[in-house]
């Protein structure tokens, strides 16, 4: 008997519905075909154990299994209860009346019972797409595939719950997750905040700025200055996720198996902090069996790299087209993959070797030369893109033992919020450009032009300060978001010359 039951095979992260066909006739061999993997053709034996451990006979009879769309690759343990049920069905154990209406997924344990899977919000969404009028998966995924409406999610915990609720013997009860009330009861939850922070006000203002406008940052500092402090509250001022970016986030982490058993939408912007031994592989995804990178997992979020020299030159160099394009393509011989990635760099170094250049109270002990070699070890293009540079130097014990309150993170977003609110009217008209820092040069001429002052301003600000040429369009673009916190139409001499305060790593002779 010829029986048809339903998976999915997730691909980047978007799903393809996979069909498992399922013939049971004479004879005693168990032939699996469709671009199987190994871990696939291990079911056999996770079925079999399982059907014999919950009191089922596995058929003694000839199985083939043909997983269709034969030409897409199936990876993974997440189609053992797909191809279990299916052969049950085949066998006539189970009625297959219902099989056509519902997604089924999951990974057998040999007692039966069902292991968690990747990728479930992706496969949801598809079997909605497509029509399915439910999905079974194991119970520690049903949150995060609930998010998804107009679909019925039964979670199960072991295979003997399907097999009654497909006999007819018992009932699911479908988990039902109210997306948009859970999603904004977490959206503005942080343990962190700016009001933690003592002194800094100048680099507050720049991390601001950067916020605002979508500007990537890089803080130099000698050790204990701030620096991790700080990054770690950026997503605390950035504006809050809307619904859209919480499911395209999700569905990311969702594929790279990141969602907390039990949890469903994330409501915050993503933060990750790689170490400085991380492959490129790592940072940009890929691999024998593809996955998201860090830059992906950072989407709509916040890529803090610490000690930015001490990362390989490789890795640095494999982000300067994710950092321009903002989604990463990874391609093999027989696939291509592609992966967002809209993120803020935030980045952080010492100014030198020992730590100490240009400390106020600490001498610096590294040779002739040694400042700008160190600084040498990030490319002029990577640093190129990088609109923010901010000189940190350490709070004094006063600005520490200060009761006082400082600013908290929600008054700063606030502002945050109000001006990346006029970049969108500004750029509702051009796709890809959502903040001042996507802007292309074209772009700038029609919204960040400067009046007769601004531009004497600058050009002697270029020939004193000895700003490098690539120095000069990452100016403009900051004074346009300095410009939109201020809530001002035009760009004004004040705005540019604070843009012109964040460049120190463009000035000619700061590294000795």
């Amino acid at each position: 008997m010829l029986v048809k039951t339903f998976g999915a095979a997730v691909q980047g992260i978007n799903a393809t519905i996979v069909t498992i066909e399922v013939n049971v006739s004479k004879g005693i061999r168990f032939l699996h075909v469709g671009l199987p993997d190994n871990a696939v053709k291990e079911s056999h034996e996770r079925i079999t154990s399982a059907l014999n451990y919950t009191g089922y006979d596995f058929p003694r009879q000839q199985i083939v299994i043909n997983m269709a769309p034969a030409d897409i690759r199936k990876e993974g343990s997440a189609y053992d209860l797909t191809m279990a049920i299916g052969i049950l069905a085949a066998a006539k154990t189970i009625h297959p009346k219902e099989l056509e209406r519902f997604v089924i997924m999951g990974e057998l344990s040999l007692d039966g019972g069902l292991q968690p899977i990747k990728g479930v919000l992706p496969i949801a969404i598809k079997a909605r797409e497509e029509g399915f009028k439910g999905f079974i998966l194991p119970k520690q995924n049903a949150r995060e595939a609930a998010v998804v409406n107009n679909l019925d999610v039964y979670g199960v915990e072991n295979i003997t719950e399907v097999i009654e609720f497909f006999s007819g013997t018992t009932t699911l009860q479908p988990t039902v997750v109210n997306t948009r009330e859970e999603f904004f009861n977490n959206v503005n939850l942080s343990e962190i905040d700016f009001a933690d922070v003592k002194g800094q006000e100048n680099v507050k203002r720049a991390l601001e700025v950067a916020a605002a406008g979508g500007h990537n940052i890089i803080m130099v500092g000698p050790p204990g200055a701030g620096k991790s402090m700080l990054a770690k509250r950026i997503p605390t001022i950035l504006p809050p996720l809307s619904l859209q970016e919480a499911l395209e986030t999700t569905k990311i982490h969702s594929v790279a198996g990141n969602i907390d058993n039990n949890s469903s939408l994330i409501s915050q912007r993503p933060f990750r902090s790689p170490h400085h031994t991380i492959s490129d592989v790592a940072l940009v995804g890929g691999g024998t069996f593809p996955q998201p990178g860090e830059i992906s997992l950072a989407h709509n979020g916040v890529l803090f790299l610490d000690e930015l020299p001490e990362f390989k030159r490789t890795v640095l160099e494999v982000m300067r087209q994710p950092l321009e394009d903002r989604k990463i393509c990874i391609s093999r011989a027989k696939f291509a993959i592609e992966y967002p990635a809209s993120f803020m760099l935030v980045a952080s170094m010492n100014p030198c070797p020992c730590g100490y250049y240009n400390h106020p109270d600490r001498d610096c002990v590294c040779g002739p030369g040694i400042v700008q070699k160190y600084l040498s070890r990030i490319s002029g293009p990577l640093l190129d893109r990088i609109d923010i540079h901010i000189e940190i130097i350490p709070v004094p014990f006063e600005k520490l033992s200060e009761m006082k309150d400082s600013e908290n993170s929600h008054a700063v977003r606030d502002r945050v919020i109000n001006a990346r609110h006029i970049q969108e009217l500004r750029f509702k008209d051009i796709d890809g450009v959502y903040c001042n820092a996507q802007m292309s040069s074209k772009q700038m001429r029609s919204y960040a032009q400067i009046d007769k002052a601004g531009s004497e301003l600058l050009k002697n600000a270029m020939q004193r300060l000895n700003l490098s040429a690539r120095a000069y369009d990452r100016i403009i673009k900051v004074g346009r978001t300095i410009a939109d916190l201020d809530d001002s139409e035009n760009i004004l001499s004040n705005h540019l010359a604070e843009a012109i305060n964040y460049r120190n790593l463009d000035r000619e002779g700061w590294a000795g």
